[in-house]
């Protein structure tokens, strides 16, 4: 099939979608504060601390498990 011209996104969009009526209103999302984030970096180091207070792994235990 050959197109007669290229779609631009309004025509792409509005074949998906339909027309948008215009008593919606599009909001967006606000991030959450990074603050009360935990970032990757502290749950690594999380990990880390509650894997060396285990202590050492007996090799022989391991197997059994």
């Amino acid at each position: 099939m050959d197109r007669l011209r290229p779609l631009s996104e309004s025509d792409c969009y509005t074949r998906l979608y339909g027309q948008r009526d215009p008593t919606v209103t599009i909001v967006s999302r606000h991030p959450r504060a990074r603050s009360s984030a935990t970032t990757g970096e502290e749950l690594r180091g999380a990990f880390e601390e509650r894997l060396e207070a285990r202590g050492p792994v007996d090799p022989f235990e391991a197997e059994a498990a």
